[in-house]
Protein backbone atom coordinates (compact mmCIF):
# COMPACT_ATOMS: atom_id res chain seq x y z
CA UNK A 1 0.00 0.00 0.00
CA UNK A 2 0.91 3.30 -1.15
CA UNK A 3 2.11 6.05 2.05
CA UNK A 4 1.57 9.27 1.28
CA UNK A 5 5.07 10.84 2.70
CA UNK A 6 4.31 14.56 4.31
CA UNK A 7 7.26 17.01 4.91
CA UNK A 8 11.07 16.72 3.08
CA UNK A 9 12.10 13.91 1.49
CA UNK A 10 14.17 11.12 3.04
CA UNK A 11 16.50 9.78 1.55
CA UNK A 12 15.86 6.45 0.22
CA UNK A 13 16.98 3.58 -2.61
CA UNK A 14 14.16 5.76 -5.02
CA UNK A 15 15.57 9.25 -4.41
CA UNK A 16 18.12 10.53 -7.31
CA UNK A 17 22.29 10.47 -6.20
CA UNK A 18 23.53 13.16 -4.12
CA UNK A 19 24.95 14.31 -7.70
CA UNK A 20 21.32 15.21 -9.64
CA UNK A 21 21.06 18.16 -11.23
CA UNK A 22 18.21 20.18 -9.60
CA UNK A 23 16.87 23.89 -10.35
CA UNK A 24 19.56 26.04 -11.85
CA UNK A 25 22.30 23.71 -11.65
CA UNK A 26 20.28 21.77 -13.84
CA UNK A 27 20.47 24.82 -16.70
CA UNK A 28 24.18 25.30 -15.90
CA UNK A 29 25.36 22.05 -17.11
CA UNK A 30 23.02 21.93 -20.19
CA UNK A 31 24.64 25.48 -20.71
CA UNK A 32 28.13 23.88 -20.32
CA UNK A 33 27.33 20.87 -22.27
CA UNK A 34 25.99 23.15 -25.30
CA UNK A 35 29.06 25.21 -25.03
CA UNK A 36 31.82 22.12 -25.42
CA UNK A 37 29.83 21.14 -28.39
CA UNK A 38 29.94 24.81 -30.10
CA UNK A 39 34.18 24.78 -29.10
CA UNK A 40 34.45 20.55 -30.13
CA UNK A 41 32.54 22.05 -33.35
CA UNK A 42 35.06 24.90 -33.70
CA UNK A 43 37.54 22.86 -33.85
CA UNK A 44 36.42 19.83 -36.01
CA UNK A 45 35.66 22.70 -38.67
CA UNK A 46 39.06 24.37 -38.67
CA UNK A 47 40.90 21.12 -38.19
CA UNK A 48 39.09 19.65 -41.42
CA UNK A 49 40.13 22.55 -43.48
CA UNK A 50 43.01 22.66 -42.34
CA UNK A 51 44.05 19.42 -43.00
CA UNK A 52 42.26 19.54 -46.34
CA UNK A 53 44.62 22.64 -47.35
CA UNK A 54 47.67 21.13 -46.51
CA UNK A 55 46.72 17.47 -48.25
CA UNK A 56 45.22 19.19 -51.34
CA UNK A 57 47.99 22.20 -51.84
CA UNK A 58 50.92 20.55 -49.92
CA UNK A 59 53.75 23.46 -49.43
CA UNK A 60 52.27 25.32 -52.63
CA UNK A 61 49.77 26.38 -49.94
CA UNK A 62 51.52 30.03 -49.26
CA UNK A 63 51.40 30.93 -53.16
CA UNK A 64 49.56 34.15 -53.44
CA UNK A 65 46.92 31.90 -55.88
CA UNK A 66 45.86 29.92 -52.94
CA UNK A 67 45.43 32.67 -50.69
CA UNK A 68 41.19 32.37 -50.97
CA UNK A 69 41.66 29.43 -49.88
CA UNK A 70 43.14 30.00 -46.62
CA UNK A 71 40.59 32.44 -46.08
CA UNK A 72 38.09 29.78 -46.96
CA UNK A 73 39.86 27.66 -44.48
CA UNK A 74 39.82 30.17 -41.54
CA UNK A 75 36.13 30.68 -42.52
CA UNK A 76 35.09 27.35 -42.57
CA UNK A 77 34.59 26.55 -38.94
CA UNK A 78 32.31 29.52 -38.34
CA UNK A 79 30.16 28.40 -41.43
CA UNK A 80 30.26 25.18 -39.36
CA UNK A 81 28.42 26.29 -36.43
CA UNK A 82 25.75 28.53 -38.85
CA UNK A 83 25.22 25.63 -40.53
CA UNK A 84 24.62 23.40 -37.13
CA UNK A 85 22.89 26.13 -35.31
CA UNK A 86 20.41 26.36 -38.83
CA UNK A 87 19.74 22.73 -38.57
CA UNK A 88 19.25 22.93 -34.41
CA UNK A 89 21.94 20.72 -33.77
CA UNK A 90 22.39 22.66 -30.73
CA UNK A 91 18.45 22.60 -29.07
CA UNK A 92 18.89 20.20 -25.87
CA UNK A 93 15.78 18.38 -26.89
CA UNK A 94 18.08 17.01 -29.73
CA UNK A 95 20.51 16.14 -27.90
CA UNK A 96 21.92 13.63 -24.60
CA UNK A 97 19.69 10.47 -26.63
CA UNK A 98 18.80 8.90 -29.87
CA UNK A 99 20.02 9.53 -33.43
CA UNK A 100 18.26 12.54 -34.02
CA UNK A 101 21.38 15.01 -33.31
CA UNK A 102 23.39 12.89 -35.77
CA UNK A 103 21.00 12.95 -39.03
CA UNK A 104 21.32 16.75 -38.07
CA UNK A 105 24.77 16.72 -38.41
CA UNK A 106 24.77 15.23 -41.07
CA UNK A 107 22.27 17.38 -43.13
CA UNK A 108 24.58 20.13 -42.25
CA UNK A 109 27.54 18.63 -43.89
CA UNK A 110 25.39 18.11 -47.00
CA UNK A 111 23.88 21.83 -46.71
CA UNK A 112 27.17 23.33 -46.05
CA UNK A 113 28.73 21.54 -49.06
CA UNK A 114 25.50 22.61 -51.10
CA UNK A 115 25.66 25.98 -50.16
CA UNK A 116 29.50 26.27 -51.18
CA UNK A 117 28.71 24.69 -54.29
CA UNK A 118 25.97 28.15 -55.05
CA UNK A 119 27.97 30.71 -54.00
CA UNK A 120 31.29 29.61 -56.03
CA UNK A 121 28.63 29.55 -58.84
CA UNK A 122 26.80 32.86 -58.53
CA UNK A 123 30.21 34.90 -57.17
CA UNK A 124 32.86 32.74 -59.97
CA UNK A 125 34.55 31.99 -56.17
CA UNK A 126 36.83 28.96 -57.47
CA UNK A 127 37.14 26.38 -55.02
CA UNK A 128 39.46 23.48 -55.76
CA UNK A 129 37.01 19.88 -55.85
CA UNK A 130 40.19 18.37 -54.13
CA UNK A 131 39.50 20.92 -51.32
CA UNK A 132 36.21 20.15 -51.21
CA UNK A 133 35.87 16.13 -51.64
CA UNK A 134 38.20 16.29 -48.61
CA UNK A 135 37.22 19.06 -46.42
CA UNK A 136 33.31 18.35 -45.71
CA UNK A 137 33.35 14.86 -45.39
CA UNK A 138 35.89 15.07 -42.79
CA UNK A 139 34.25 17.90 -41.05
CA UNK A 140 31.00 15.77 -40.91
CA UNK A 141 32.58 12.24 -39.61
CA UNK A 142 34.62 13.98 -37.48
CA UNK A 143 31.56 15.99 -36.08
CA UNK A 144 29.75 12.69 -35.09
CA UNK A 145 32.20 11.12 -33.86
CA UNK A 146 33.44 13.62 -31.15
CA UNK A 147 29.94 14.39 -30.72
CA UNK A 148 29.44 10.46 -29.47
CA UNK A 149 32.43 10.58 -27.65
CA UNK A 150 30.76 13.95 -25.33
CA UNK A 151 27.73 11.87 -25.22
CA UNK A 152 28.99 9.15 -24.27
CA UNK A 153 31.02 10.87 -21.14
CA UNK A 154 27.84 12.09 -20.02
CA UNK A 155 25.97 8.66 -20.43
CA UNK A 156 29.00 7.89 -17.73
CA UNK A 157 28.28 10.53 -15.55
CA UNK A 158 24.74 10.09 -15.49
CA UNK A 159 25.65 5.73 -14.51
CA UNK A 160 27.42 7.45 -11.55
CA UNK A 161 24.13 9.08 -10.82
CA UNK A 162 25.47 12.76 -11.67
CA UNK A 163 23.26 15.45 -13.50
CA UNK A 164 20.67 13.34 -13.56
CA UNK A 165 16.85 15.03 -14.21
CA UNK A 166 15.28 14.69 -10.94
CA UNK A 167 12.19 13.67 -12.11
CA UNK A 168 8.24 13.92 -10.55
CA UNK A 169 6.19 10.69 -11.81
CA UNK A 170 2.32 11.85 -12.02
CA UNK A 171 -0.39 8.73 -12.46
CA UNK A 172 -1.50 5.55 -11.47
CA UNK A 173 0.40 3.16 -9.01
CA UNK A 174 0.80 0.38 -11.53
CA UNK A 175 2.05 2.80 -14.16
CA UNK A 176 4.31 4.63 -11.83
CA UNK A 177 6.05 1.43 -10.05
CA UNK A 178 6.54 0.33 -13.95
CA UNK A 179 8.25 3.25 -14.83
CA UNK A 180 10.18 3.97 -11.96
CA UNK A 181 11.83 0.57 -12.20
CA UNK A 182 12.81 1.01 -15.82
CA UNK A 183 14.13 4.39 -15.28
CA UNK A 184 15.95 3.21 -12.50
CA UNK A 185 17.41 0.18 -14.68
CA UNK A 186 18.13 2.46 -17.54
CA UNK A 187 20.13 5.26 -16.35
CA UNK A 188 21.52 5.94 -19.62
CA UNK A 189 18.22 8.66 -20.33
CA UNK A 190 19.67 10.92 -17.28
CA UNK A 191 16.07 10.43 -15.75
CA UNK A 192 16.67 9.95 -11.76
CA UNK A 193 13.08 9.24 -10.13
CA UNK A 194 12.64 11.55 -6.88
CA UNK A 195 8.80 10.54 -5.97
CA UNK A 196 5.42 10.40 -7.44
CA UNK A 197 2.00 11.59 -6.80
CA UNK A 198 -1.14 9.21 -7.19
CA UNK A 199 -4.85 9.44 -7.49
CA UNK A 200 -6.36 10.05 -3.77
CA UNK A 201 -8.56 7.10 -4.00
CA UNK A 202 -4.78 5.14 -4.88
CA UNK A 203 -3.29 6.22 -1.59
CA UNK A 204 -5.42 4.30 0.68
CA UNK A 205 -7.00 0.91 0.18
CA UNK A 206 -6.01 0.02 -3.15
CA UNK A 207 -4.09 -3.10 -4.40
CA UNK A 208 -0.07 -2.80 -3.59
CA UNK A 209 1.36 -1.62 -7.26
CA UNK A 210 4.60 -2.93 -6.72
CA UNK A 211 7.46 -0.94 -5.13
CA UNK A 212 6.67 2.86 -5.72
CA UNK A 213 8.92 5.69 -5.85
CA UNK A 214 7.84 8.51 -2.39
CA UNK A 215 4.30 9.40 -2.40
CA UNK A 216 4.18 13.22 -2.08
CA UNK A 217 0.42 13.66 -2.33
CA UNK A 218 -2.25 13.51 -5.00
CA UNK A 219 -2.76 15.07 -7.78
CA UNK A 220 -3.79 17.95 -6.42
CA UNK A 221 -0.18 18.95 -5.00
CA UNK A 222 2.39 17.97 -7.99
CA UNK A 223 3.64 22.14 -7.57
CA UNK A 224 4.04 21.45 -3.74
CA UNK A 225 5.33 18.17 -4.60
CA UNK A 226 7.96 19.31 -6.94
CA UNK A 227 8.99 21.87 -4.74
CA UNK A 228 9.50 19.57 -1.92
CA UNK A 229 11.38 16.99 -3.92
CA UNK A 230 13.35 19.74 -5.56
CA UNK A 231 12.34 18.03 -8.79
CA UNK A 232 12.80 19.91 -12.03
CA UNK A 233 11.16 17.54 -14.68
CA UNK A 234 7.47 16.15 -14.16
CA UNK A 235 6.67 13.22 -16.10
CA UNK A 236 2.66 12.90 -16.32
CA UNK A 237 1.50 8.78 -17.09
CA UNK A 238 -1.96 8.22 -19.08
CA UNK A 239 -4.80 8.89 -17.14
CA UNK A 240 -8.06 10.31 -17.64
CA UNK A 241 -8.18 12.35 -14.12
CA UNK A 242 -5.09 14.09 -15.48
CA UNK A 243 -6.12 15.04 -19.50
CA UNK A 244 -7.48 18.06 -21.20
CA UNK A 245 -7.57 21.33 -18.77
CA UNK A 246 -6.61 19.50 -15.66
CA UNK A 247 -3.19 19.05 -17.33
CA UNK A 248 -2.96 22.75 -19.15
CA UNK A 249 -3.51 23.96 -15.01
CA UNK A 250 -0.47 22.04 -14.42
CA UNK A 251 1.43 23.15 -17.03
CA UNK A 252 0.97 26.96 -16.12
CA UNK A 253 1.62 26.27 -12.33
CA UNK A 254 5.20 24.21 -13.82
CA UNK A 255 6.11 26.95 -16.28
CA UNK A 256 6.39 29.40 -13.18
CA UNK A 257 9.39 27.64 -11.74
CA UNK A 258 10.31 26.56 -15.25
CA UNK A 259 10.15 22.94 -14.66
CA UNK A 260 9.92 20.41 -17.83
CA UNK A 261 6.30 18.61 -18.40
CA UNK A 262 6.49 15.52 -20.26
CA UNK A 263 3.39 13.31 -21.56
CA UNK A 264 4.21 9.68 -21.30
CA UNK A 265 2.05 8.64 -24.30
CA UNK A 266 0.11 5.44 -23.83
CA UNK A 267 1.99 4.08 -27.42
CA UNK A 268 4.15 0.79 -26.84
CA UNK A 269 7.96 0.90 -28.57
CA UNK A 270 6.99 3.88 -31.27
CA UNK A 271 9.68 5.75 -32.49
CA UNK A 272 9.23 9.37 -33.27
CA UNK A 273 9.46 9.38 -36.56
CA UNK A 274 6.79 7.14 -36.85
CA UNK A 275 4.37 9.75 -35.51
CA UNK A 276 3.00 13.32 -36.59
CA UNK A 277 0.87 15.67 -34.13
CA UNK A 278 -1.41 17.03 -36.57
CA UNK A 279 -4.14 19.70 -34.36
CA UNK A 280 -7.54 19.05 -35.13
CA UNK A 281 -9.84 22.23 -34.09
CA UNK A 282 -7.00 22.68 -31.08
CA UNK A 283 -7.30 18.93 -29.89
CA UNK A 284 -3.66 17.73 -30.72
CA UNK A 285 -4.35 14.19 -32.65
CA UNK A 286 -1.38 12.02 -32.68
CA UNK A 287 -1.06 10.19 -36.28
CA UNK A 288 0.66 6.85 -36.19
CA UNK A 289 2.33 5.34 -39.33
CA UNK A 290 2.46 1.66 -40.36
CA UNK A 291 6.06 0.17 -39.51
CA UNK A 292 8.01 0.04 -42.49
CA UNK A 293 7.55 -3.94 -43.19
CA UNK A 294 7.69 -3.89 -46.90
CA UNK A 295 8.91 -1.64 -49.82
CA UNK A 296 11.95 -0.25 -51.73
CA UNK A 297 14.14 0.17 -48.34
CA UNK A 298 13.68 -3.58 -47.34
CA UNK A 299 14.54 -5.03 -50.93
CA UNK A 300 17.92 -2.13 -50.78
CA UNK A 301 18.10 -3.82 -47.13
CA UNK A 302 18.32 -7.09 -48.60
CA UNK A 303 21.02 -6.61 -50.99
CA UNK A 304 23.49 -4.90 -48.38
CA UNK A 305 22.50 -7.79 -46.51
CA UNK A 306 23.41 -10.59 -49.09
CA UNK A 307 26.24 -8.78 -50.79
CA UNK A 308 27.97 -7.68 -47.14
CA UNK A 309 27.66 -11.00 -45.68
CA UNK A 310 29.48 -12.17 -48.80
CA UNK A 311 32.29 -9.69 -48.81
CA UNK A 312 32.77 -10.71 -45.30
CA UNK A 313 32.62 -14.16 -45.55
CA UNK A 314 35.49 -13.98 -48.27
CA UNK A 315 37.75 -11.76 -46.29
CA UNK A 316 36.90 -14.03 -42.88
CA UNK A 317 37.74 -16.83 -44.50
CA UNK A 318 40.74 -17.69 -42.98
CA UNK A 319 39.68 -16.61 -39.46
CA UNK A 320 36.76 -19.22 -40.35
CA UNK A 321 39.26 -21.91 -41.19
CA UNK A 322 41.20 -21.57 -38.65
CA UNK A 323 38.86 -21.70 -36.44
CA UNK A 324 37.37 -24.70 -37.35
CA UNK A 325 40.82 -26.40 -36.87
CA UNK A 326 40.88 -25.20 -33.45
CA UNK A 327 37.64 -26.63 -32.69
CA UNK A 328 38.09 -30.24 -34.06
CA UNK A 329 41.42 -30.54 -32.38
CA UNK A 330 41.25 -28.63 -28.78
CA UNK A 331 41.62 -31.69 -26.13
CA UNK A 332 38.64 -33.40 -25.50
CA UNK A 333 36.53 -31.63 -28.18
CA UNK A 334 35.57 -34.18 -30.70
CA UNK A 335 33.07 -33.96 -33.08
CA UNK A 336 32.10 -31.79 -35.85
CA UNK A 337 33.26 -28.01 -36.04
CA UNK A 338 29.71 -26.31 -37.47
CA UNK A 339 26.80 -27.09 -35.36
CA UNK A 340 23.62 -27.12 -37.11
CA UNK A 341 20.38 -26.16 -35.94
CA UNK A 342 16.53 -26.02 -36.94
CA UNK A 343 15.17 -22.18 -36.06
CA UNK A 344 12.20 -20.69 -37.18
CA UNK A 345 12.65 -17.58 -39.36
CA UNK A 346 10.31 -15.23 -41.39
CA UNK A 347 7.05 -15.52 -41.57
CA UNK A 348 7.24 -19.16 -39.25
CA UNK A 349 9.75 -20.79 -41.96
CA UNK A 350 11.81 -23.15 -40.87
CA UNK A 351 15.77 -22.70 -41.56
CA UNK A 352 18.97 -24.42 -40.53
CA UNK A 353 20.95 -22.34 -38.49
CA UNK A 354 24.96 -22.80 -38.62
CA UNK A 355 27.05 -21.85 -35.60
CA UNK A 356 30.27 -22.75 -34.77
CA UNK A 357 29.90 -25.59 -31.87
CA UNK A 358 30.71 -24.67 -28.18
CA UNK A 359 29.54 -27.24 -26.85
CA UNK A 360 29.93 -30.81 -26.64
CA UNK A 361 28.58 -33.47 -28.54
CA UNK A 362 26.18 -34.90 -25.92
CA UNK A 363 24.88 -31.78 -25.20
CA UNK A 364 21.16 -32.38 -26.00
CA UNK A 365 20.93 -35.64 -23.97
CA UNK A 366 22.42 -33.58 -21.07
CA UNK A 367 19.95 -30.72 -21.65
CA UNK A 368 17.01 -32.84 -19.27
CA UNK A 369 19.51 -32.96 -15.83
CA UNK A 370 19.91 -29.41 -16.02
CA UNK A 371 16.69 -28.10 -16.52
CA UNK A 372 16.02 -27.27 -12.78
CA UNK A 373 19.55 -24.75 -13.24
CA UNK A 374 18.03 -22.39 -15.72
CA UNK A 375 18.55 -18.85 -14.77
CA UNK A 376 16.12 -18.05 -17.65
CA UNK A 377 12.77 -16.05 -16.47
CA UNK A 378 11.21 -17.26 -20.09
CA UNK A 379 11.50 -19.88 -22.87
CA UNK A 380 15.31 -19.47 -22.99
CA UNK A 381 17.10 -22.08 -21.68
CA UNK A 382 20.53 -20.13 -20.16
CA UNK A 383 23.22 -20.87 -17.47
CA UNK A 384 26.17 -18.61 -16.61
CA UNK A 385 28.21 -21.42 -16.38
CA UNK A 386 26.70 -24.63 -18.37
CA UNK A 387 28.94 -27.35 -17.79
CA UNK A 388 28.30 -28.70 -21.22
CA UNK A 389 30.14 -25.70 -23.01
CA UNK A 390 33.34 -26.62 -23.75
CA UNK A 391 36.86 -24.20 -22.94
CA UNK A 392 36.96 -23.02 -26.53
CA UNK A 393 33.24 -22.90 -26.69
CA UNK A 394 33.82 -20.08 -23.61
CA UNK A 395 36.49 -18.55 -25.77
CA UNK A 396 34.34 -18.19 -28.77
CA UNK A 397 31.09 -17.20 -27.05
CA UNK A 398 33.39 -14.74 -24.93
CA UNK A 399 33.63 -12.76 -28.22
CA UNK A 400 30.55 -13.90 -30.04
CA UNK A 401 33.00 -15.50 -33.30
CA UNK A 402 30.78 -18.74 -32.71
CA UNK A 403 28.23 -16.79 -34.74
CA UNK A 404 30.26 -16.38 -37.70
CA UNK A 405 29.05 -19.17 -39.87
CA UNK A 406 25.61 -17.34 -39.75
CA UNK A 407 26.85 -15.08 -42.60
CA UNK A 408 26.23 -18.18 -44.48
CA UNK A 409 22.59 -17.89 -43.45
CA UNK A 410 22.78 -14.52 -44.69
CA UNK A 411 23.88 -15.01 -47.84
CA UNK A 412 21.15 -18.01 -48.53
CA UNK A 413 18.56 -15.20 -47.25
CA UNK A 414 17.25 -16.88 -43.99
CA UNK A 415 18.37 -13.69 -42.05
CA UNK A 416 20.03 -10.55 -42.01
CA UNK A 417 22.83 -8.92 -40.08
CA UNK A 418 20.14 -6.66 -38.07
CA UNK A 419 17.38 -8.01 -36.95
CA UNK A 420 15.32 -10.07 -34.04
CA UNK A 421 16.47 -12.82 -32.26
CA UNK A 422 16.59 -16.56 -33.98
CA UNK A 423 14.05 -18.55 -32.12
CA UNK A 424 13.73 -22.19 -31.40
CA UNK A 425 10.52 -23.86 -32.70
CA UNK A 426 9.58 -24.97 -28.91
CA UNK A 427 9.97 -21.22 -27.96
CA UNK A 428 7.70 -19.93 -30.82
CA UNK A 429 5.30 -23.37 -29.93
CA UNK A 430 4.79 -20.93 -26.41
CA UNK A 431 4.39 -17.85 -27.96
CA UNK A 432 1.22 -15.36 -27.64
CA UNK A 433 -0.25 -13.65 -29.97
CA UNK A 434 1.96 -10.55 -29.53
CA UNK A 435 5.53 -12.45 -29.53
CA UNK A 436 4.66 -13.54 -32.66
CA UNK A 437 4.62 -9.89 -34.37
CA UNK A 438 8.54 -10.66 -34.23
CA UNK A 439 8.39 -13.13 -36.90
CA UNK A 440 7.09 -10.99 -39.41
CA UNK A 441 11.06 -9.87 -40.23
CA UNK A 442 14.01 -12.24 -40.96
CA UNK A 443 15.82 -12.69 -37.88
CA UNK A 444 19.68 -11.15 -37.48
CA UNK A 445 23.09 -12.07 -37.07
CA UNK A 446 23.21 -9.42 -34.04
CA UNK A 447 20.12 -6.80 -32.99
CA UNK A 448 19.31 -4.80 -30.13
CA UNK A 449 19.04 -7.40 -27.91
CA UNK A 450 22.82 -8.12 -28.72
CA UNK A 451 23.70 -4.65 -27.70
CA UNK A 452 21.76 -4.22 -24.99
CA UNK A 453 22.74 -7.37 -22.87
CA UNK A 454 21.94 -10.31 -24.36
CA UNK A 455 21.92 -13.45 -21.82
CA UNK A 456 22.16 -10.71 -19.54
CA UNK A 457 18.14 -9.42 -20.58
CA UNK A 458 15.27 -10.75 -18.81
CA UNK A 459 12.64 -12.57 -21.26
CA UNK A 460 10.20 -10.31 -21.14
CA UNK A 461 12.77 -7.05 -21.90
CA UNK A 462 14.69 -9.23 -24.94
CA UNK A 463 10.86 -9.66 -26.55
CA UNK A 464 10.16 -6.02 -26.28
CA UNK A 465 13.46 -5.00 -27.63
CA UNK A 466 12.67 -7.42 -30.54
CA UNK A 467 9.54 -6.13 -31.34
CA UNK A 468 10.40 -2.48 -30.45
CA UNK A 469 13.23 -3.71 -33.93
CA UNK A 470 10.34 -4.89 -35.82
CA UNK A 471 8.50 -1.74 -35.43
CA UNK A 472 10.74 1.19 -35.41
CA UNK A 473 13.28 -0.57 -38.41
CA UNK A 474 15.61 1.88 -40.15
CA UNK A 475 18.69 2.14 -42.25
CA UNK A 476 20.10 4.13 -39.56
CA UNK A 477 19.22 2.05 -36.76
CA UNK A 478 20.50 -0.92 -38.35
CA UNK A 479 24.02 1.44 -38.73
CA UNK A 480 23.98 1.50 -35.06
CA UNK A 481 23.32 -1.38 -33.68
CA UNK A 482 26.21 -3.04 -36.25
CA UNK A 483 28.80 -0.21 -34.31
CA UNK A 484 27.33 -0.80 -31.21
CA UNK A 485 27.59 -4.80 -31.61
CA UNK A 486 31.51 -4.28 -32.32
CA UNK A 487 31.55 -2.43 -28.45
CA UNK A 488 29.53 -5.17 -27.09
CA UNK A 489 31.73 -7.84 -28.79
CA UNK A 490 34.82 -6.26 -26.83
CA UNK A 491 33.01 -5.55 -23.69
CA UNK A 492 31.54 -9.63 -23.94
CA UNK A 493 28.98 -8.01 -21.58
CA UNK A 494 25.89 -10.59 -21.26
CA UNK A 495 28.00 -13.42 -23.81
CA UNK A 496 28.18 -16.81 -21.41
Amino acid sequence: MAQVIDGPVARNDWAAPPGAAAGPARHSWKARYVAALCLVDLLVGLASAGVALGLRFGPATTEPSHRSHIWLTLTLPFAWLVALALNRAYETRHLFVGNDEYVRVFRSGLALTATLAVVSLAFDFRVARGYVIIAMPLVTVAGVALRYALRQRLHRSWARGERLHRVLLVGHGSAVAELARRLRRERFHGLGVVGACLPYAESDGRPDPGPLPPVLGTFSDVAAAVGRAGADTVVVLSCPEMAGAALRRLAWQLERDDVDLIVASTLVDVAGDRTTIRPVDGLPMLHVEHPRLKGGRRVVKEIVDRVSALLLLVVAAPVLLLLALLIRTAPGAGGPAIFRQERVGRNGRLFVIYKFRTMHVDAEQRLAELVDRNESDGELFKIRDDPRVTPMGRWLRRFSLDELPQLINVVKGDMSLVGPRPPLPREVANYPPDMRRRLVVKPGLTGLWQVSGRSDLSWEESIRLDLSYVENWSFTMDLVILVRTLSAVIRSSGAY
